[in-house]
Order: C-alpha cells, then sequence, then structure tokens
C-alpha cells in the first residue's frame, strides 16, 4: 500500500506546473537564503566552487555552479572514455541485441531510449553507463571524448525522479523522461550521450546551442537539479574499467575505459 501510495506521488509530482512552480523559487532571489542550508544538507564541497556562496544571486545558479580551474583533471590518454559527469554508476554492461538488461530490475529497449532513431542500429552491441546525478553532485556536464557532433534530438517527456525510488518502483523512466541526445563521432567510433531530466528539473541547457565539436572534458551542457546521464558506446568500440562498476562513484574526468582501435 505504502509503495503505492509513493508512486501515485510521484505521477502526480511529474506535472510540468510543480516543476515550473518549483524552478521559478529556485531562481528567485529569495532562494539565496536557502544555499547555507542546502550545503549543509547535500554535505556539498562549497570550497570547490569558483565563487563564494554569498556570490550567487539564486539557489538555481548555486546549482549550476562551475568549479575552480583544475578541481576535475580530464585522463588526456587519447583512446580513454572521460567521465562526462561527476556521478553514482547506477548501471554499467554490454547492450545485448539492443536491450539494457537489469537496470535496477528492468530492461530498457535502447531503440525506444533512442526514441526509435535510425542510428539505433549502430548501438545494438554496444556498452553502456547510467550515471546518477544527486543535488550533492557537481551539475555541469563535459564531453566524454574530442569528436564531432553528429546529430542531436530534443525529445519531450515527463519528469520523474531518476534516483533508486524512480529507477525501481516506476516503469522505465529512462525511456519516458525528456530528454536531449547528442550523438558524437571520434577517432573510434561514435556515441550517444543522452541527458535524461528528472523531477523538479525544468530544463537540461547546452552551454552552446551552436557548438559542433568539442575537446574532451569541453563543457557540454548542465542540468537544473539532480539527474541522469545514460552514455552508450558503438558496437565493439569500447572495454570498461574492472573498476567502474554499479555502485561506485566517479568524478567527472575520470577514465570509464578504453576504446579499442578497429584499423
Amino acid at each position: 500500500m505504502a509503495k503505492q501510495w509513493l508512486r501515485l506521488m510521484t505521477e502526480l509530482s511529474s506535472r510540468k506546473w510543480v516543476c515550473r512552480l518549483v524552478g521559478g523559487f529556485a531562481q528567485s532571489g529569495a532562494s539565496r537564503h536557502v544555499i547555507p542550508t542546502f550545503i549543509r544538507t547535500y554535505r556539498i564541497a562549497a570550497e570547490e566552487a569558483e565563487r563564494d556562496w554569498t556570490d550567487y544571486a539564486s539557489l538555481n545558479e548555486f546549482f549550476t555552479r562551475r568549479l575552480k580551474p583544475g578541481m576535475r583533471p580530464v585522463d588526456e590518454t587519447p583512446n580513454t572514455l572521460a567521465s562526462p559527469v561527476d556521478a553514482l554508476i547506477t548501471f554499467a554492461g554490454d547492450v545485448e541485441a539492443g536491450t539494457m538488461l537489469n537496470v535496477k530490475g528492468q530492461d530498457y529497449s535502447v531503440e525506444e531510449l533512442l526514441n526509435y532513431s535510425p542510428r539505433f542500429e549502430k548501438y545494438k552491441h554496444g556498452y553502456a553507463f547510467v550515471l546518477y546525478l544527486s543535488p550533492t553532485d557537481y551539475h555541469r556536464i563535459h564531453c566524454p571524448v574530442t569528436g564531432k557532433l553528429v546529430e542531436k534530438e530534443h525529445i519531450k517527456g515527463k519528469v520523474y525522479p531518476v534516483n533508486d525510488f524512480g529507477l525501481t518502483h516506476m516503469r522505465t523512466v529512462l525511456s519516458r523522461n525528456e530528454r536531449k541526445i547528442a550523438y558524437i563521432q571520434h577517432n573510434y567510433g561514435e556515441l550517444a550521450l543522452i541527458k535524461v531530466g528528472a523531477m523538479n528539473v525544468s530544463s537540461i541547457q547546452y552551454t552552446d546551442e551552436q557548438a559542433k565539436s568539442w575537446t574532451k572534458g569541453e563543457e557540454l551542457a548542465f542540468f537544473q537539479f539532480g539527474s541522469t546521464v545514460v552514455l552508450i558506446t558503438e558496437d565493439d568500440t569500447f572495454k570498461p574499467l574492472e573498476s567502474a562498476v554499479v555502485g561506485s562513484r566517479i568524478r567527472m574526468g575520470q577514465s570509464l575505459g578504453h576504446f579499442v582501435d578497429q584499423a
């Protein structure tokens, strides 16, 4: 009964008007007064931020803060896949015949996740990571490779939570939520960088909407409040690190594994 009630409340809280209400407060000047409480509650390393918390005009401005230079060193080895975000790894595994198996007890169709894009054919036997960003985390998204934009797509959808409860008890939330997908060509193939919106997230913003290429570690986008990145590599191009497993934490710029030279 309790689980059903929580599911109902989650369904109601996925309404866009609720997100707009919460987002409106977070962007208001009044919200800056809750920043110290926010820092304490989520044990945020505020000293890493490029500015003192008192210099931020709103909670949202603090939440989407940049960091001081050098806070996130990027693995510069040419064939490595760098984590695009600070996150908890909630799934890491092979895509099997177009399916991500047992993501918190549920199977996901990659074709559906990619909104039935014809590019899906490249990812039927790739490798996938699901990277969850909690309110504690730094919320800027960086490019995991040096590469060029092939295509991008914005899929409008719900804003269900993508935390442990949402992934476990809500039906395939990663495929039902709002998503912005960037397909990036690099020296070892192609990858899909999928930014998934979540409860109380009013937008997923590209840092530069006109950008067509990035170097590894360059800022690409940011979330407003907690969310998830799904990263999928093209078939037979990637080998993960043994340490990049479910339940481990990763920081932006750290290696998730290496690409295999197809030459």
